[in-house]
């Protein structure tokens, strides 16, 4: 298995102790994370968070054959690579393995939930506005910005791959989540209906996890009004410490 890329941040004025850490993914599955000012990364290097931006088997800039490392395993290669990220930083001495979280929103708030699902390695997750049945949105990809022959490509052709689409759906399979989750999602959403999320908190609850679920008005797929941002950082870092008991 080729190892993935990734952009490491150490928590400010770095500690010699392994620090809590932060895994985040991009929120387009073919898309990647980029170096540069990002205030999101400097919010949580502030706070003594290491964070490590993933950018997983399928992501543009590394070549073809590693873009192509994700055809058909979206929700499987995108997983194993944050994964190996998380386990190569508690090796080096970097992360405190009690102590790691994931964010990511649209797609990344799919493999957010989709790693949550595979092991105990994640001790927590925010998720914003994420993909969470991915037979709902292949059906109706006509009517938004996911195209069906995106799909196609991710995980298979619809819809003669439809067991594979329900597989690695999470709102069929709430009882593969069992840690901790936060959950935002706006009202106005065109993407993904705010229901879904809705429903896979819910199903969670009723399992006895942990789920703090915050429905935005006025608010679309991604967050614009800077107040909102800034809200959502604040409510998942407190989220974090309170599960994480940091």
């Amino acid at each position: 298995t080729r190892p993935p890329h990734a952009w490491y941040y150490p928590p400010q004025g770095s500690a010699d102790r392994p620090a809590p850490l932060l895994v985040r993914g991009h929120s387009g599955p073919t898309a990647m994370a980029r170096t540069g000012l990002n205030p999101a990364l400097q919010y949580w290097t502030s706070r003594g968070w290491g964070v490590v931006d993933v950018n997983y088997g399928g992501s543009t800039g590394f070549g073809r054959a590693y873009r192509e490392r994700l055809d058909g395993g979206w929700g499987v290669v995108d997983v194993d690579d944050c994964l190996a990220a998380v386990h190569a930083l508690v090796t080096a001495g970097r992360a405190d393995p009690e102590r790691v979280a994931m964010e990511g929103g649209s797609a990344a708030g799919f493999t957010v939930l989709e790693a949550l699902a595979r092991d105990g390695t994640l001790k927590a997750g925010c998720c914003r506005y994420p993909v969470t049945d991915l037979t709902a949105l292949a059906s109706d990809a006509g009517d938004h910005r996911f195209e069906a022959r995106y799909f196609d490509t991710l995980l298979g052709p619809w819809p003669q791959a439809r067991a594979i689409y329900e597989r690695r759906s999470p709102l069929r399979h709430p009882e593969r989540i069992r840690a901790p989750v936060i959950f935002f999602h706006g009202l106005e959403d065109p993407v993904v209906p705010p229901q879904q999320t809705e429903a896979l908190a819910q199903a969670l609850r009723q399992r006895g996890v942990p789920v703090e679920l915050h429905l935005l008005p006025g608010e679309g797929h991604g967050f614009r009004d800077q107040a909102t941002q800034l809200r959502v950082l604040e409510a998942t870092e407190a989220f974090f410490r309170r599960h994480l008991l940091l």
